[in-house]
């Protein structure tokens, strides 16, 4: 793999901490760290972690300054949301945290417009998740934006979890667990991805389930969190970027393959999804690209 650094090699391989002392935990026992926030002023891309401590609403002025500085992306994971809006970065801009924290998140910053049932958001520059589970899934988007979906998905593999999901899919928010006798549209889902070329109407979604439309509906959005709709899209994008990145089918091709039928329907879902055309994405990540 092209580029990667081992852990010794990597000078952020520990977290740092604003004045470079370990960290105590509430398990009691201490986390090493190498480096005080200075480092992050190396830094092109800043995670913050979950925080309770700095919930309240006060950001150290040494992190705000680092925060503030120009040409960084800035990620948060989960209640780190609270350091990015204290620190004035999500005022009039979108963002979400754990759907639990939501409410009190919009008292505290009420310019900030919350989106308390999305898995992340991606502002470009700023980015927010909302549980740690969808941190993950907001880490696994910017190695895709960044590198391609290949790579991620082989990130995804090594730490064994899913490759992909939606920022906009529903946080999972205390929804009961179905019964061993409820009636699972787990395997339309998987006929519907051998059949992604095909035009998969709702109702023959619902006809394989042995579904009516509107239980069919109501059934998939509880175990996927996305309507079937949004859902089969999702899946054609990301067959789409496979196929842009590890072939040299002509683009038209992959069109009809992927199930939008015409290239200037792909054009739009892409743009619409990624904010560039099919022929931009494969000059980008097309496996003359490749580098990791």
């Amino acid at each position: 793999m092209k580029g990667r650094r081992t852990a010794r090699s990597c000078p952020c391989s520990f977290p740092p901490t604003l004045d470079g002392r370990p960290v105590t935990t509430d398990a009691g026992y201490q986390i090493a760290v190498a480096h005080d926030a200075s480092i992050l002023a190396t830094a092109g891309t800043i995670v913050v972690p979950p925080s309770r401590g700095l919930c309240a609403g006060e950001v150290p002025p040494n992190l705000e300054r680092l925060l503030h500085a120009p040409g960084k992306r800035i990620m948060s994971i989960c209640t780190g949301a609270y350091v990015l809006a204290a620190a004035g970065l999500l005022e009039g801009r979108p963002a979400t945290t754990h759907w639990r924290e939501a409410a009190d998140f919009q008292r505290l910053f009420p310019g900030v417009r919350v989106q308390p049932d999305v898995l992340y958001v991606d502002g470009s520059d700023i980015l927010t998740s909302a549980g740690v589970a969808a941190g993950v899934d907001l880490c696994l988007h910017v190695i895709r934006r960044d590198h391609g979906s290949e790579v991620a998905n082989k990130v995804a593999r090594r730490c064994v979890v899913r490759p992909w999901r939606d920022g906009g899919q529903a946080q999972y928010i205390e929804h009961p667990v179905p019964g061993p006798s409820t009636t699972s549209t787990a395997a339309t889902r998987a006929w519907a991805l051998e059949r992604l070329h095909e035009p998969l109407p709702l109702v023959e979604l619902a006809g394989h389930a042995r579904m009516s439309v509107r239980t069919f509906t109501r059934r998939f959005r509880e175990e996927v969190g996305l309507t079937p709709g949004r859902w089969l899209t999702g899946q054609r994008i990301a067959h789409a970027r496979h196929l842009l990145e590890s072939s040299d089918l002509p683009i038209d091709r992959i069109a009809v393959v992927a199930g939008f039928g015409s290239p200037s329907s792909m054009r739009q879902h892409l743009g619409l999804s990624l904010g560039v055309s099919p022929s931009a994405y494969r000059r980008t990540f097309g496996v003359s690209k490749r580098t990791i």
